[in-house]
């Protein structure tokens, strides 16, 4: 086991909730210029705009997704909050590799026997094998 000198946390890249941002903005801009008079497509724009600045908002609030010390994981749970795994409930941490249209995602799995906590790169700002070795590391030997 290697010794963790204070909490570790990964969290959503600072950049973003900026580029969720300019994309909700961008999407209101492109209801009015192409609305026409249609306020169908105005209400479309404008409720995509919202969902994504609500996603982004997210991110704002509760950037650390995960974070680990020696009591265990610290996970993201609903909207922002947060949920202590102690070590003794993680049943296992591993990584999924799928291959889709040319294009391998992986994503981070970690176990805690009733429920299943999944990360992307996105929300860990680092790649999910990465992660998922440092959080072999810090696991203390049973």
């Amino acid at each position: 086991m290697d010794d963790i000198t204070g909490p570790r946390q990964w969290r959503v890249p600072s950049t973003l909730p900026v580029a969720k941002l300019a994309g909700a903005v961008l999407l209101i801009a492109l209801g009015l210029l192409f609305a026409d008079g249609d306020p169908v497509r105005l209400v479309v724009a404008a409720v995509a705009a919202v969902a994504l600045a609500v996603w982004a908002v997210r991110d704002l609030v509760a950037p650390v997704r995960l974070a680990v010390d020696p009591a265990g994981l610290t996970v993201i749970r609903g909207f922002a909050g947060r949920r202590l795994l102690p070590w003794s409930t993680v049943e296992a941490i591993r990584v999924d590799r799928r291959q889709r249209l040319g294009l391998t995602g992986e994503i981070l799995e970690i176990d805690a026997g009733e429920s299943l906590h999944l990360f992307g790169r996105y929300d860990l700002g680092a790649t999910p094998e990465e992660v998922a070795g440092a959080l072999r590391a810090a696991r203390p030997v049973s």
